[in-house]
């Protein structure tokens, strides 16, 4: 195992989620990894449903996230969570209860110890297995960081132990004796091999797990068997396709196999299987996708009750939808086309995220910008007093360099300060005029509706260009700039050449506005530069083409991972992403 590499072993994972959740009950990604993994192992569509039923009697309060964990126990009372999954809710709501009892009543270590008990890591001794020994062994490794703590921090307790354990990298966590050779480089893995050595743990796991539930009584009995056969079809599976015949390809074998275990499965074991990632995880087309729900189309020999059946287990009754299609966002549109499975998290089981402190901070600066032009104002001073007044309600930190306060926090206000007097002064410099702010847009693209608005659009002086309807005709011939606000670090006009936000922008500015030409700049507030992003009629064919194959994908419930190293360094979701373990 290669230095620091245990934790991403998923047992590991799986304790530092509970840790997460235990020390912060607001943290829904580490709560949804909780349900999803053992030993409650909800499916995706019932995370979907509770998180909903949870959104629906607004517990989860006005910023979406407050009490998670308390809505979960409200969501076995709503007649729309099937049975067997309030059975799985009520086990992980008697778990959290047990371990927080002893968050501040154990010591750091010993509360780590206790928890991995909990979590399940106790009956896999049952079994013996690489794998299982792979699993008991970084549990045992991040026991003795647990340990390592309590020596260095005697007064701390386990609330500081789950912050610490979230910072802890891999290189940190490696022994002396463990420090990686960067000029090593491990062997390639073989993905069939690879994944035979993960379902033998499976396996081996999900027997001791499902054995020691068989003598209670229970409503979810028949989904825990279920479970514990599919994870033995699927390595039944991979077998066959280390055995297949020379010359046979992988896609071939895998429709073979997977229509003779379909047929061998029973239907909750079918359903099982069909949402399962095996497939994809092996390098292959997913069979049970291309067979499955299209809209329009029916699976199982053309049966629409078949196909009804399935899309009540798949995500479709998730999707945001409207009308026979979609309703997307420039920001939709970006989120999937860098990682598909960020998408799903987001916006289709919507999983809620506190907002970071830039986030924060870059609401305030559009709300000081919106406020001030639609208002009329005309001053400098008037544009800080709204920034004064956005500032306190936010709750951002009012400054002056107070000991508390983090090193990020430190100087905001008077960074926004700043920057809007530079602002301002640009304002009265510039040819162009303002004439809308945070203007809406809303029209058609094939079958889907593409929604959103403009920061800023100014009009040019002095261009002349196609003129609109009469609705926008401020002149005949007039021409636009669309402007959209950045609070981020500045981009180069080669570095946003394949951008699809402001060639979306402009196409909405076409369909819904009537502005036949127009150009399209992002203005980085902090820095006072605006940088043009050209808009040929190219671009918009080609963001058309993107928006459909998005909708499509989506509309597929294709959500593959695609890692890179710049999305999942800054992705929420890591804790929860399958392509973070190894």
């Amino acid at each position: 195992m290669p230095a620091g590499a245990f934790l991403k072993r998923a047992e590991v994972r799986d304790v530092l989620a509970w840790m997460r959740l235990l020390a912060d009950p607001q943290d829904a990604v580490a709560v949804v990894r909780a349900l999803a993994r053992p030993p409650v192992e909800l499916r995706q569509t019932e995370i979907a449903r509770v998180l909903q039923v949870a959104r629906r009697r607004s517990a989860l309060g006005a910023a979406g996230r407050q009490s998670l964990v308390a809505g979960l126990a409200a969501a076995t009372e709503s007649p729309q969570v099937p049975l067997e999954a309030r059975e799985r809710i009520r086990r992980f709501v008697a778990l959290h209860a047990a371990a927080a009892a002893e968050l501040d009543a154990l010591a750091p270590d010993e509360f780590l110890a206790s928890l991995i008990e909990r979590v399940g890591a106790g009956g896999r001794s049952l079994l013996a297995g690489e794998g299982a020994s792979a699993g008991r062994s970084g549990l045992t490794r991040l026991q003795a960081l647990a340990d390592e703590f309590a020596r260095a921090n005697p007064a701390a307790d386990a609330r500081a132990l789950a912050r610490h354990l979230a910072t802890v990298t891999p290189a940190e966590a490696a022994g002396p004796s463990e420090q990686a050779d960067p000029t090593e480089r491990p062997p390639p893995e073989e993905p069939l091999q690879a994944a035979l050595a993960s379902l033998r743990e499976q396996v081996l796991d999900s027997v001791a797990r499902i054995g020691s539930r068989l003598g209670e009584l229970r409503l979810d009995t028949d989904l825990d068997v279920a479970h514990g056969v599919v994870r033995y079809l699927e390595l039944l599976k991979v077998s066959a396709l280390l055995q297949r015949p020379p010359g046979q390809s992988l896609e071939e074998a895998l429709a073979d196999l997977d229509a003779r275990l379909a047929a061998a499965a029973t239907p909750l074991q079918r359903e099982i299987l069909e949402t399962s990632t095996l497939d994809r995880s092996l390098g292959a087309r997913d069979v049970y996708e291309e067979e499955a729900i299209s809209l329009g189309g029916h699976g199982d020999g053309g049966s629409p009750s078949a196909t009804a059946s399935r899309a009540q287990r798949s995500l479709v009754p998730f999707l945001p939808r409207r009308g026979n299609g979609l309703a997307l966002s420039a920001s939709d549109v970006h989120t999937y086309r860098s990682c598909p499975l960020r998408y799903k998290y987001a916006r289709v089981l919507r999983i809620p995220l506190e907002q970071t402190l830039s986030q924060r901070f870059g609401i305030v600066v559009h709300q000081v910008l919106e406020r001030y032009h639609r208002e009329r104002l005309q001053t400098l001073a008037q544009m800080l007093s709204l920034l004064d007044a956005c500032w306190r309600r936010s709750g951002l930190p009012m400054g002056g360099g107070r000991a508390e306060q983090a090193p990020a926090e430190a100087g905001l206000l008077e960074k926004a300060r700043a920057a809007l007097t530079r602002y301002h002064a640009r304002l009265g410099e510039q040819r162009a005029r303002p004439v809308w702010f945070e203007r809406q847009f809303d029209f058609r693209l094939g079958p889907h509706h593409v929604r959103g608005r403009v920061d800023r659009v100014d009009r040019l002086e002095g261009v002349a260009c196609g003129a609109g309807p009469p609705s926008i005709r401020a002149g005949a011939g007039a021409r636009y700039e669309l402007i959209d606000y950045k609070t981020s670090r500045p981009k180069t006009a080669e570095q946003l050449d394949r951008d699809v936000q402001l060639s979306l922008y402009a196409l909405a500015a076409r369909e819904d506005w009537g502005l036949e030409c127009s150009q399209q700049a992002y203005y980085y507030v902090l820095d006072d530069l605006k940088v043009q992003v050209a808009g040929a009629e190219r671009d918009l064919e080609a963001v058309e083409r993107a928006v459909l194959e998005v909708g499509e994908g989506i509309m597929a419930q294709a959500f593959e991972p695609t890692p890179s190293a710049a999305v999942c360094a800054m992705c929420d979701y890591r804790i929860v992403c399958p392509v973070a373990e190894g």
